[in-house]
């Protein structure tokens, strides 16, 4: 029981560093908002749906705000951890609920992470940045990277779980 602990913590703090690459990295500049389109939602969804809601939120929260604070987003970095945090909760639950038909699950899962990120930064910027209605000009580019999001992440998730060595390691 303590080595599968220990391997679960081990694979979160990997995918946190690697979601914190992906997204410090992989940058898209969109200036109609003055952020940046990432890779780090891909991960954000991998971590929900192989690790589950515990590890998987750590992950996902710790890589995606680290990656906030180094890109000089610090005022991003609160809501940055729980918004991700949240999406790798409910991926990991809708593809739960839909386990008789996992590739749909992880469609609808990813639809319903990206919705909370598009609505979560939504609703940070225009109550707690105080930017109100102008918040809204950020959703475009959220959906997209949303949509990005969800291609990539159940493209690397099927090519993780189809990968023997890596899926046996998980599944322990």
């Amino acid at each position: 029981m303590k080595q599968k602990k220990l391997q679960r913590l081990a694979v979160s703090a990997l995918l946190a560093a690697i979601i914190c690459v992906a997204t410090f990295v992989v940058k898209i500049p969109s200036p109609a908002t003055n952020g940046y389109f990432n890779l780090g939602d891909c991960f954000v969804l991998l971590s929900g749906f192989i690790l589950g809601p515990v590890y998987g939120a750590l992950a996902a929260g710790l890589g995606s705000a680290l990656a906030d604070i180094l890109s000089g987003y610090m005022q991003y970095a609160p809501a940055t951890f729980v918004i991700k945090a949240l999406m790798a909760v409910a991926a990991y639950f809708v593809v739960k609920a839909l386990n008789k038909n996992p590739f749909i699950g992880k469609i609808i899962g990813g639809i319903v992470a990206e919705a909370i990120m598009v609505f979560g930064y939504f609703g940070y910027e225009a109550i707690i940045l105080g930017y109100g209605i102008a918040a809204a000009g950020s959703i475009f580019s959220n959906v997209m990277q949303g949509i990005i999001g969800i291609i990539a992440g159940i493209a690397v998730t099927t090519a993780i779980e189809k990968n023997k060595t890596i899926n046996s390691f998980l599944k322990r």
